[in-house]
This record gives structure tokens, sequence and C-alpha cells, in this order.
């Protein structure tokens, strides 16, 4: 497995799978991704002071609607882009839950860029860079849809409204 937090330093293999990764859930425990094998998985990178933050409801939506066909959204707070996610875990949980009545898991607050890059991260970028080819994150609510073995099946923009992606979770979750 690979450790979320490993600095650049490790020379391990890379992961051939998203289900090969694990990263550190809100409490700060290690969550194997293999534990999601066979769901398709939405990762965000989320922030509760940003001009997308509204996108939460639209992610609770899809995650309601498809969460019993085996959609699992996971959220990784970020606070590398304009200090938008300033908040202990404990504040975003409650910020999330309040304002948005989110039940998707939330993981651990994540640098998603940079030195001190979560490799889930790492890896997501590896398989779908973003526009022109570029593959750094360009900034909170930017989304990665993963296939039922964990492969990257699509990357979309901030500015991709969650209820678009539908189609595509559709067709994923009706492949065997």
């Amino acid at each position: 497995m690979f450790a979320a937090g490993a600095g650049a330093e490790n020379k391990a293999p890379s992961p051939a799978s998203f289900f090969d990764l694990q990263a550190k859930d809100k409490r700060h425990k290690e969550v194997n991704m293999s534990d999601y094998t066979g769901k398709v998985i939405l990762v965000v990178n989320v922030a509760s002071k940003c001009g997308f933050t509204s996108q939460y409801k639209e992610l609770e939506e899809l995650y309601q609607k498809y969460k019993d066909r085996g959609l699992v959204i996971i959220g990784f707070p970020c606070n590398q882009f304009g200090k938008q996610e300033p908040g202990t875990m404990e504040e975003i949980e409650s910020f999330c839950q309040v304002n948005y009545g989110v039940s998707f898991p939330l993981m651990d607050k994540i640098d998603v860029n940079g030195s001190q890059e979560d490799p889930v991260y790492t890896f997501l970028k590896s398989q779908k860079a973003g526009l022109l080819g570029l593959t750094r994150i360009k900034w909170n609510f930017e989304k990665f849809l993963v296939s039922k073995d964990g492969v990257v099946y699509g990357r979309y923009s901030s500015a991709t409204n969650p209820s678009s992606l539908a189609e595509d979770i559709e067709r994923l979750l009706d492949h065997a």
C-alpha cells in the first residue's frame, strides 16, 4: 500500500490502481482505498470558504442518488488555494453537516500539489492530466472519477457542476 504523506524521497513503485493507495480519514486513521474495490469513486478536493463551496449540495445529492448502486464520493479538504479551508477537521465536518448535510466520507486535510502532496493526488494527476496537459490541481473542487477497477476515468475542473457528471457516473456504475 502507498501511505498518505509519504515524501518525495520514497522510491516505492508507483501504484497500479487507485485501490493500491491509502489515506487518512477525518479522525487520522489509515483507510485502504482497496476498501472501495468494486465501487465507482468520485474524489474531490474541497474547501468551506470557496466560491465553489455550494457544490457540496450537488455532491451530496449525487451521493444520495447513487450510493446504493455503488458510488462513493470522497472529499479531501485542502487549504492550498487562497487559504479557503483553514479550520480543524472537527470544524470542517460540522460546517459540511450543518450547511449541506454531507454524509459522504471526508478525509484528513491534505496538500494536493507540491512537496507535501498526498500520494492519492500524485496518482490521480499522473493518470489524468488537466487542460493543456497540465497535471497541477488548479483550485478547490477539482474532481476525479475512478472506475470500479481503480482506473481514473475522468478529470473535471472546479467549474464543472457535480450534477453534470451523472451520465459518466451511470456509465461506470452500469459497466460490469
